[in-house]
């Protein structure tokens, strides 16, 4: 009901500064392309991570014995083939845009989400969700935001990963029960910390916050800006001890624990934008 003024708080930017991106672990994209054609064909129910594992290749051998191939396990020619639309086409081999579906748009929704803007649900299709995470990738990169993956856009995707450079603390200290990356068929943009209801939520750093209201899914929601374009968000909370405006220091209590919104019990969810990008807080937290 609010995703606009939040768009907006996660959005802020100040001087843009450029630092080396963590160790790449998000998976190959290919893989994660072919994962999503996996569950197209109903052979597939781990999450699309990209990884080339015993689960992905036992869905490869269902596949291949149901469409009557030698079930080898390896995702040839004849297999792509027999996946129909959503194995054809090779990530760079074609303009995407509104409309395009196929392995090379799952392959660039997966890279997408890992560069910070995810589209939603994996699916292989090019739709507004898709469209919008472009964009805002286009803006992050300084390049066209004309919501069309061209060669560009895909060059600047096969860069490091976004990083912050600011370091910032543990708004709780607790461990992670969800980190950031591929779940299921989505991909989650933060890491969530096991805290019972009523904890604390400390800032993780000096900031000034910029939203503090009820967002959809998120429920209760609090974002500070930090300068150097890193926005930080602490969701689910039950109740707000800051509003917009506020100066903050690290440490000092932005919220308290809760489970509001779409949340299965209490606990922080936690994320951290640099100039729109969601990064892993792992990176980042001190």
């Amino acid at each position: 009901m609010r995703r606009t003024a939040l768009a907006v708080a996660l959005a802020v930017v100040a001087v843009a500064l450029t630092a080396a991106a963590p160790a790449r672990g998000e998976g190959e994209a290919h893989v994660a392309a072919l994962q999503v054609a996996l569950r197209a064909k109903g052979m597939y129910r781990s999450s699309v991570d990209g990884v080339l594992g015993p689960r992905t290749r036992a869905a490869i051998r269902r596949f291949q014995r149901r469409a009557g191939l030698v079930p080898d396990g390896v995702a040839g020619p004849r297999t792509r083939r027999a996946f129909g639309r959503f194995g054809r086409h090779r990530l760079g081999s074609r303009v995407l845009r509104d409309g395009a579906s196929g392995w090379d748009v799952a392959a660039l929704q997966f890279s997408l989400a890992w560069h910070g803007f995810a589209s939603g649900t994996f699916d292989g299709v090019f739709g507004p969700r898709t469209e919008e995470a472009v964009r805002g990738f286009q803006h992050y990169a300084d390049l066209n935001e004309d919501g069309i993956a061209g060669p560009a856009t895909l060059r600047a995707l096969s860069g490091p990963l976004p990083a912050s450079p600011l370091g910032v603390a543990w708004p709780i200290h607790t461990r992670v029960t969800s980190p950031f990356g591929p779940r299921g068929d989505r991909f989650h943009e933060g890491v969530d910390l096991a805290a019972t209801q009523g904890t604390p939520v400390g800032a993780a750093a000096p900031g000034v916050v910029t939203f503090a209201a009820s967002n959809d899914g998120f429920g209760n929601v609090v974002v500070v800006a930090h300068g150097s374009g890193v926005v930080t968000l602490y969701a689910h909370l039950s109740r707000f001890e800051v509003a917009p405006g506020t100066h903050v220091s690290t440490g000092d209590v932005v919220g308290l624990v809760g489970a509001t919104g779409d949340a299965t019990g209490p606990h922080l969810h936690f994320e951290i934008h640099v100039r729109g990008a969601a990064i892993d807080p792992l990176t980042a937290l001190r």
